[in-house]
């Protein structure tokens, strides 16, 4: 069982109850599932397979090409084209996930003074924009430098219960002491 879900079930479900002011379990925010989304634009076929594989490693499974949708000549972009991928994240990879970019990824960003607080949307899911895929520790090197985006969609639509849910797991915000 991963060590995040253990401590959430421990730790984090009781301390929740405690600052919102609920006596229902169910109430208590929770990660619902982990959206993980690269956009690479028109690149090479090798460095197209290098950042699929990259995120595979990353995400532990195989991601879901996106493929353009229309042709715009000034993008040079043709229909069907690929132009990214993603891949859903639940369950247990999704607590793995969350415990190693935590614990593991974020640590290593260059200057890194914390995520920032306006990445919460209307319906209590955070969005997170990440500059550098080679953060984490499964990819060492790469052939082609990416960036990516790391959506939480929580079960709660309030931000606050939402903020509280994420600052209970440690991730480390800005401005925060």
């Amino acid at each position: 069982m991963a060590r995040l879900k253990d401590e959430y079930a421990s730790r984090i479900v009781p301390e929740l109850e405690k600052k919102l002011g609920t006596t229902n379990r169910m109430l208590v925010p929770r990660l619902q599932k982990i959206v993980l989304n690269m956009a690479f634009g028109i690149v090479s076929k090798d460095e197209q397979k290098s950042l699929v594989d990259d995120l595979a490693a990353i995400s532990g499974q195989r991601p879901m090409l996106c493929r353009a949708k229309k042709s715009i000549s000034n993008f040079k972009l043709r229909e069907g084209m690929v132009i990214g991928a993603k891949v859903t994240l639940r369950g247990e990879r999704m607590w793995e996930f969350a415990d190693r970019l935590i614990a593991a990824a974020l640590p290593r960003i260059r200057d890194f003074r914390g995520v920032p607080n306006r990445g919460f949307d209307h319906a209590g899911n955070y969005t997170l924009g990440i500059t550098d895929h080679t953060i984490f520790p499964e990819v060492a090197e790469s052939a082609a430098h990416s960036g990516m985006d790391i959506t939480f969609v929580t079960s709660t639509t309030d931000t606050k219960a939402s903020k509280e849910l994420f600052i209970s797991m440690g991730m480390p915000f800005a401005g925060r002491n």
